[in-house]
This record gives C-alpha cells, structure tokens and sequence, in this order.
C-alpha cells in the first residue's frame, strides 16, 4: 500500500498544487489553506460550496513560491483565469482579485473570530440529514435551494481554513468503485480535493472502515482517521479541464450514504484525518494501517 499522490491548496477553494513531496504537523500540510478570500460585505469566508458566488474561485490556481514555513503566511503566487500572475503580496491582490471575481473581497492569512463559510444543497437526495440542513440553513437562492452556514475548521486543533479536518484521505478503491458504479461520469481524484491519495489494499468504499485506525508511513508521519468524508456540491463543478458533472455527487448519494456516531448519515466518500505524528510525506512511499 503506497502513497499515490500528494496535494496542497494554498488558497481556499481556489486550484492546488501536486507535490512529490511535504511536511506535515497537528495542523495539517504545511501551507495548506495558508490563504482565503472573505467577503467584506457579509465577512463570510468564500467557499466554492455556494457556486453562484464563488464557484469562478476553481478557476484561479495557487502553489508556494518557497517552501513554506509553519507561522509565516507563504508567499504564493496565483494564476488568474486570464492567465495573469499576481502574487499574495502584491500590494494591489485585494483589488485584482475583487475586479476578477466582482465582489469585494481581500485575501487573509488569519481566520476572523468566528469565521464561518456558506454551502448550498443541490437537489440531490441523501446528501445529509434534513435535521442538519434545516438547523444550519440561513437564507435560499432564487433556485429555491438551501444554504447552510457553518463554523470553519470545527474538528481542527488551531483557527483555520479547513471546512473540517486538517488532512483529507482519498483511496484509488473508491475512485475505482465510483467508475464502476457511473462509467460515464468524469470522476477523478482532484474533484474531491484530498491532501493525500492511497492505494490501499481491499475493493469499494474501504475508508469507511477505517475510522479510529492510524495510517501509518513509512517516513515516520501517523494520522488517525477520524470521520467518513462528507461530500458537496463542490465536487461537481467545472474546475480545470475537467466539466461540470452532477453525476459524481448524485452516485456518492446514491450508493455510499455512512452513518456517522452523532451526526447522521451523509453521502461520503474518502476520510478525515488528525495528524498525530509529524513528519515529511512522499509520493510512492508505503504505509499500513494500524
């Protein structure tokens, strides 16, 4: 069982970079989420999970000039959609990016006091417990679909840009078993955003078995598995070259729908994970899972 692929997202929602190689401490992959956009009418965090907004956010991407450091916002450059470069210092980012998007917005190394970011439900049945749904919602777009707010990084150990967790695990099973399942949909790993792709032993849906266990690597870096990872509307958009394709959410509804101790049952697809071993991950190195 080996490590496939490594991933980190400078910016929040914005396109990432593949690396062969990273640290990784209690607070996830260092320079991961470094950055986000908030809105400066609403103070809401962008999130590419209410589309309407801020779904042209997949059409910007980030990577670290530098190798980043743990407590220094990194420098990063980011690539605009016309394919202008501008960098996370400029001292006209906060401009560039709110000219490009058409919101005002400024770009934060620092999560605000209670920072919290915005979902929307597509009509896709099973996707969450309607007690969830209904509980968190704040208003309705003109489609007439709900939007939820929730609190960031809620299962992370420090203030962050996390929706949840500091590392995300994909397995290449699962990816195998959602093409079996839908042929015809575009699925690929970078849809669901993880920071880190197995090739794990078993067939289907395998991380669901997994909470409360350890990946263990070689390198000496441990994470514990914590949740089944909830999946979005995000995963559904348009992002690079790959299409807009409601089909890889709805078969994840449709087929893998994980009851999670004390909070319901949600479409899900790969895992969270807390770090509990720093260290330095690599693309093709091994684990086990303890």
């Amino acid at each position: 069982m080996a490590v496939t692929a490594l991933y980190r997202y400078p910016v929040k929602s914005m396109l990432g970079e593949s690396l062969q190689r990273c640290r990784v401490d209690e607070r996830g992959i260092v320079g991961d989420r470094a950055y986000a956009l908030v809105d400066v009418e609403t103070g809401t965090v962008a999130s590419a999970k209410v589309p309407r907004l801020w779904g042209g956010l997949l059409g910007f991407s980030a990577h670290c000039v530098d190798e980043p450091e743990r407590d220094v916002a990194p420098s990063v450059e980011i690539t605009f959609p016309d394919g202008s470069v501008h960098h996370s210092g400029d001292a006209d980012i906060d401009a560039a990016l709110s000219a490009a998007i058409g919101r005002d917005v400024r770009l934060i190394a620092t999560p605000p006091e209670g920072a919290g970011f915005e979902e929307v439900w597509p009509d896709i049945d099973g996707l969450a417990p309607e007690a969830v749904i209904a509980g968190t919602r704040v208003r309705d777009e003109d489609t007439g679909e709900r939007v939820s707010r929730f609190d960031l990084a809620a299962m992370a150990p420090h203030p962050a840009f996390f929706d949840l967790a500091v590392l995300h695990l994909l397995t290449t099973a699962t990816l195998q078993r959602l093409r079996e399942l839908a042929p015809s949909a575009t699925f690929d790993e970078r849809r669901y955003r993880p920071n880190v792709v197995l090739d794990a032993e078993g067939d289907g849906f395998v991380e669901n078995g997994w909470s409360g266990r350890t990946v263990a690597f070689t390198g000496g870096a441990t994470a514990a598995v914590s949740i089944p990872t909830m999946r979005c509307v995000m995963t559904t958009l348009a992002q690079g070259e790959l299409p807009r394709d409601a089909d890889t959410l709805r078969t994840i509804a449709k087929h893998n729908r994980v009851e999670i101790p004390g909070l319901g049952t949600w479409a899900c697809a790969g895992a969270y994970a807390d770090v509990t071993g720093a260290g330095e991950l690599r693309a093709g190195e091994e684990f086990e899972l303890r």
